[in-house]
């Protein structure tokens, strides 16, 4: 811990965590509120996730889109477009009287307009500390983020469900505005300058640190989302055994990530960590009492803070400075379809099996299959062990006059 506060003490580290995770603090509430409100104006819980459908459609096709637009336009311009928009979508979402295509068209909208703030924040952690403190860094970042998770869907359920669901989206539009202020307002992002980077959209995902990245984070955050579905299917959708399971579980890779901060991420990183989440996963398997679901969830969660930070950190090592913005959004819409995907999977096989078993089987399966892909590509991931992994600096040629 004596690390952390050093490294909490540099100046703007501090500011910059706080800022990010209060504005990204909505991220935790949105689909839940979307999802109450829509099923209460609709009646139907198939309407409600057709909205939140679409809202993540928007989110996965705006996230690289926006994040390169920051080289272009600047980080303070696009967020506060963004910001502002996502805004207006959400409070039209609370206040209009619409029709299932109208709820639909303005979750998509609320999703394009997602402010980048994990891009953005992620492009500037490298201008802010020097080379050894990066790797603790993004384990610090990858940590602090599971308080989101436990947090937010408590606040936003207690909100809508006790006060109103209209009540619970205004709740959402205002802490956007304040985490959003903050977060633009903070010097950093006024003197960290993304250069405009000359390749094609999309390029910067072919690479095969960064395309392997994405992809493992795709898997990582599938096993998530299809453990989110099983420990529903367990305890049923009103169950305080429910929330306080899923808690477990984000405390879990709380305590892995502030445990494994300062470990250097060699070629094997993602493999061993993936290792533990595949484990802890599989154990699901053996019973569905409260207790050892809870046991083996903080043990599957120990790999998952660190898997993260080594995403993190093999994505901003892999790419120039100018590319980095854009890979973090690339990475952040492999782990949309992720979590999709292993939602929809995780509730086909509750379905065709009658129970959640299936849920954990499709957790252990999208983990397994992570650290199968982290093995067999191991020599196209990084060492970083022995090397500075800060983004590659961006050259441009001089021109040279004769004399």
């Amino acid at each position: 811990m004596a690390g952390y506060r050093e490294l909490l003490r540099t100046p703007g580290v501090a500011r910059m965590i706080a800022a990010q995770l209060t504005a990204r603090f909505p991220n935790g509430m949105s689909s839940l509120a979307i999802l109450l409100h829509v099923e209460q104006q609709t009646g139907s819980y198939g309407a409600a996730g057709l909205v939140l459908a679409a809202t993540s459609v928007g989110q996965a096709v705006a996230g690289p889109i926006t994040s390169r637009w920051m080289g272009a336009w600047g980080m303070r311009r696009v967020v506060t477009l963004t910001l502002t928009v996502c805004v207006i979508a959400v409070l039209a979402l609370a206040l209009l009287p619409l029709s299932l295509p109208g709820y639909m068209a303005l979750g998509m909208l609320a999703g394009l307009s997602t402010p980048p703030i994990q891009a953005a924040v992620r492009t500037i952690y490298p201008k802010l500390v020097n080379s050894s403190q990066l790797t603790p860094l993004f384990s610090l970042d990858a940590s602090l983020q599971e308080i989101i998770w436990i947090l937010a869907p408590v606040v936003i359920t207690l909100v809508s469900t006790q006060i109103g669901t209209v009540q619970g989206l205004l709740l959402v539009a205002v802490i956007l505005v304040g985490g959003g202020s903050w977060f633009v307002l903070s010097p950093e992002v006024g003197r960290v300058r993304i250069p405009r980077s000359r390749h094609a959209l999309g390029k910067v995902v072919l690479k095969p640190p960064v395309l392997l990245a994405t992809v493992l984070g795709f898997l990582l955050i599938g096993a998530c989302a299809a453990v989110e579905v099983g420990v529903v299917a367990t305890f049923e959708h009103g169950s305080l055994a429910a929330g306080l399971v899923l808690a477990v579980f984000a405390v879990g890779s709380l305590a892995g990530g502030l445990g494994m901060g300062h470990i250097p991420i060699g070629r094997w990183a993602m493999a061993r960590r993936l290792t533990i989440v595949t484990v802890g996963l599989a154990l699901t398997m053996v019973s569905l009492n409260v207790f050892w679901l809870g046991g083996t969830l903080i043990l599957a969660g120990i790999g998952i803070a660190p898997a993260l930070a080594a995403l993190f950190a093999i994505t901003t090592a892999s790419v120039k400075f100018s590319e980095t913005a854009e890979a973090f959004g690339w990475a952040g819409t492999g782990q949309l379809i992720g979590a999709a995907a292993g939602s929809a999977i995780a509730g086909f096989l509750v379905d065709a099996t009658d129970g959640p078993q299936g849920a954990y089987l499709a957790a252990t399966l999208f983990a397994l299959v992570g650290v199968v892909v982290a093995v067999v590509f191991v020599r196209a991931l990084p060492d970083l062990r022995h090397r500075d992994p800060s983004p590659y600096p961006d050259t441009e040629p001089v021109a040279v006059t004769p004399s």
